[in-house]
């Protein structure tokens, strides 16, 4: 078997997992899971305290928006 052969062979392989991943991603049986997942950024926002300080974050925009690097 040559390097030649044994490319192909690789080459092959990945084309089959790269297949399979997309037909197992685009599955109306995972559908569902995906749904779930795509909201999770937002699950936690009701237990959020209302009074966050957001001064330390204003202060890093500040220094970025002069361009400072140094803290």
């Amino acid at each position: 078997m040559d390097t030649g052969t044994f490319r192909g062979i690789i080459t092959g392989i990945l084309i089959i997992a790269f297949i399979g991943l997309t037909l197992w991603a685009y599955s109306k049986r995972r559908k569902k899971d995906f749904d779930e997942a795509k909201n999770l950024p937002f699950a936690d926002e009701d237990d959020m305290p209302a009074n966050r300080d957001t001064s330390a974050s204003r202060e890093t925009d500040s220094r970025h928006d002069r361009g400072d690097r140094n803290t």
